[in-house]
């Protein structure tokens, strides 16, 4: 007698989780947004992590480094390397980080993505709200934003109100692609920002509607 076909179910395969570390100068805006961020994404195969640190670019640049380097033998960090590290710094105006080319110059050498704003990261807040088309220093940009009250944003408080930037994501990415495009021709006084293009990568495999 033949045997018959085995009852037992073969095993489900789960979908690998990608493994996204994001380091972040700013320790509350930017903090607030990617924890809003990871929120709304925790039902899909993404693991995001937030790294401790903050500071200037080559102090972030550096602390992102080493714990890309360490993570595969880190209880922490579940003794499993991270798919991509990206660091999310700004330009600031009117006057640059005076260490942002060196920091660049390390984060390409060490395998370290940037989302770098020029200004500063409340302009790719802004563009959640509306356009930007001329050059603003980094108190501009930030008074701007806070004019926005549906966010919560306020300069001597740095609070955000993620929700209220939800289902204006891809207005942001659109307008962030326009600037960039525009800053690409030469016009270098532009405002411009990188961060759509990490949002967009951490958004790519969230289902239609979800």
């Amino acid at each position: 007698m033949g045997r018959g076909k085995s009852l037992k179910r073969p095993p489900a395969h789960r979908r690998e989780r990608r493994r996204v570390l994001i380091y972040c100068e700013g320790e509350c805006t930017e903090d607030q947004y990617f924890k809003g961020l990871r929120a709304d994404l925790r039902h899909i195969p993404l693991t995001i992590a937030l790294g401790p640190a903050h500071g200037v670019p080559t102090e972030l640049v550096r602390a992102a480094v080493k714990h890309k380097e360490r993570a595969p033998t880190s209880p922490a960090d579940r003794r499993t390397a991270y798919d991509e590290v990206w660091c999310v710094m700004d330009v600031e105006a009117p006057a640059p980080h005076p260490d942002l080319q060196q920091a660049l110059r390390l984060a390409g050498d060490r395998g370290i993505k940037v989302a770098l704003s020029n200004p500063c990261f409340e302009l790719w807040l802004l563009l959640h709200f509306r356009d930007v088309t001329r050059y603003r220093t980094s108190a501009q940009a930030q008074q701007m934003l806070g004019e926005h009250k549906g966010c919560g944003y306020r300069r001597d408080r740095k609070h955000l109100d993620y929700p209220a930037l939800r289902s204006l994501h891809t207005d942001a990415c659109d307008r962030a692609a326009a600037l960039r495009a525009v800053t690409e021709r030469g016009h270098r006084t532009n405002p411009w920002t990188d961060v759509d293009q990490l949002v967009q990568g951490l958004m790519a495999e969230r289902r239609p509607g979800g």
